[in-house]
């Protein structure tokens, strides 16, 4: 459907140009609340379990083993591993409440199938998408591309997880999705958590941990330490100085920003279309939000591909970034620095002048340039844009990695007017100085037409990150943060609009 961009809440001047083509795909991206995923329940909380395990030891051996007969086949089809689930559950219960260990199997796994539950993970809403090509291309044809692409899915209590669907745009630029499988897994912290030391001891200095406690903790360890090693200095320091005021601050801090930096593999064999991130830490345990990936070139060739998301605990935000070569063993590190704040932190897919580049929105209502030699650390900004026409006028924020092009970085904006109307807008940066403007659209490129106005938040259109391919660009693009869609925009006639307009 051929759609033009003046929708609901443009306020577009009537002197204005025509607005540039909009193709909208007959695509839609719904949430399945049939998509489950297993969580603990109640498995923390320890006079809840005790009175569970009284109740399960007082059954029969027959009984028990009836029971966990039944609900392994009334749930089996639904997850992979079940049974391997409920002994995980039961495990993590039973180091609160000391493990009956003359239990059979069959109790063990009975009592770990009562503290599990069933969570649907896209059952409130599907949105703002990210799309970067597919890490394994191989068996493509001539003009063909294969894509994954990232999408917020909020459930129950609108906990936002990270999911994944692949698929395929074709020489003649249709998009052809993968089949979505309904079986779904959760992707897992690894047990062997490992932690490089001099980016470790940087954050604690930002989180203001000096001191002799945290010396005594970090100097012992290696160049690079795992999580045991560091919960064996921290017991060691807490035994030795656990009687100073100042010790146990600095060990609940150290502790918290080690569970805050983790990485998370995914099995070999199973599509990443499977594949959930659920929160794993304290930081993101309300939600991970608005993942914005970007394949990323080294100066040597090597791919690598970041995106950075906002953390939520349901009281305060952090950024985030993840980082990974192929999409099975994910590092997930916090960002930091004086300018890693607010939302929306969006990397440039390549160096700069031999530094790291990020768009970001650390003050809520304008558009800042970073520079790094780190890709984790961003101390200062510049100011890259501020809102200036009526539909942006409340706050513009970037939409995701910008796109290099031959005529400069395209970056697509988002900017939010009367009526918390959002639009997705268009810039075109200097590749050599992106803080140097070469043209901005100075009306939305798409809005929310009638039918894409009502959702759980009404009148939004947002994307966290296109896609080129030839001379297309693929938006794929929220509505009203309830379900997603995807639009193509003929990308010459973008450039030179961008081109023609004035900075």
């Amino acid at each position: 459907m051929n759609t033009p961009a003046n929708g609901f809440g443009s306020l577009i001047p009537s002197a204005e140009r025509d607005p540039i083509q909009v193709t909208r795909l007959p695509i839609k991206f719904e949430g399945d609340d049939a998509r489950v995923i297993l969580l603990p329940f109640m498995a923390t909380y320890a006079p809840r379990v005790r009175s569970l395990f009284e109740r399960i030891a007082k059954l029969d051996e027959r009984t028990v083993e009836v029971a966990i007969k039944l609900v392994s086949e009334h749930y089996q089809s639904r997850h992979d591993r079940i049974d391997k689930e409920f002994s995980r559950h039961y495990a993590a219960a039973v180091a609160i409440t000391g493990d009956p260990d003359h239990w059979s199997d069959a109790r063990k796994r009975l009592a770990g199938a009562f503290l599990t539950m069933e969570y649907s993970i896209e059952a409130a809403a599907l949105f703002n998408p990210s799309i970067v090509p597919h890490p394994d291309q191989s068996a493509m044809k001539r003009g063909y591309v294969r894509f994954l692409m990232s999408l917020r899915a909020t459930g129950e209590g609108h906990v936002s997880s990270i999911v994944f669907r692949t698929g395929v745009i074709t020489a003649d630029n249709s998009v052809v999705m993968d089949p979505t499988p309904r079986v779904v897994s959760r992707a897992k912290v690894s047990p062997d958590r490992s932690y490089h030391k001099p980016l470790f001891q940087r954050k604690l200095g930002e989180m203001g941990v000096h001191g002799p406690t945290a010396e005594a903790v970090i100097n012992p360890l290696p160049e690079r330490f795992s999580l045991i090693q560091l919960h064996q200095s921290l017991e060691t320091v807490r035994a030795e100085h656990g009687h100073k005021p100042t010790t146990a601050p600095a060990i609940e801090n150290i502790t918290f920003l080690a569970r805050s930096n983790y990485h998370i593999d995914m099995p070999e064999e199973e599509p990443l279309s499977e594949l959930v991130i659920y929160p794993m830490s304290e930081d993101e345990s309300r939600g991970m939000e608005d993942l914005r990936l970007v394949r990323f070139t080294h100066d040597d060739g090597q791919v690598e591909y970041f995106g950075t998301y906002t953390a939520y605990n349901g009281y305060r935000i952090l950024p985030m970034m993840l980082q990974t070569s192929d999409f099975r063993r994910i590092e997930v590190h916090s960002l930091n620095g004086a300018c890693a704040i607010n939302k929306g932190m969006a990397l440039f897919p390549r160096k700069i002048g031999g530094h790291y580049v990020m768009c970001s929105r650390i003050d809520g209502e304008n558009l800042f340039i970073s520079y790094s030699d780190y890709p984790h650390f961003w101390e200062s900004a510049k100011m890259l844009k501020s809102p200036r026409s009526p539909w942006e006028l409340m706050q513009v924020g970037n939409c995701g990695s910008p796109i290099e092009t031959d005529e400069g970085w395209l970056l697509l904006t988002h900017g939010v007017g009367p009526m918390r109307t959002y639009c997705i807008g268009a810039m075109l940066l200097d590749r050599d100085d992106p803080l140097k403007v070469k043209g901005s659209l100075s009306q939305p490129l798409i809005t929310p037409v009638e039918e894409e106005r009502e959702g759980y938040v009404p009148n939004v259109v947002y994307t966290c990150g296109a896609m080129a391919h030839g001379e297309n660009l693929f938006i794929p693009y929220a509505l009203s943060d309830t379900s997603t869609t995807v639009a193509v925009v003929k990308l010459p006639d973008l450039i030179n609009r961008l081109l023609d307009s004035k900075p």
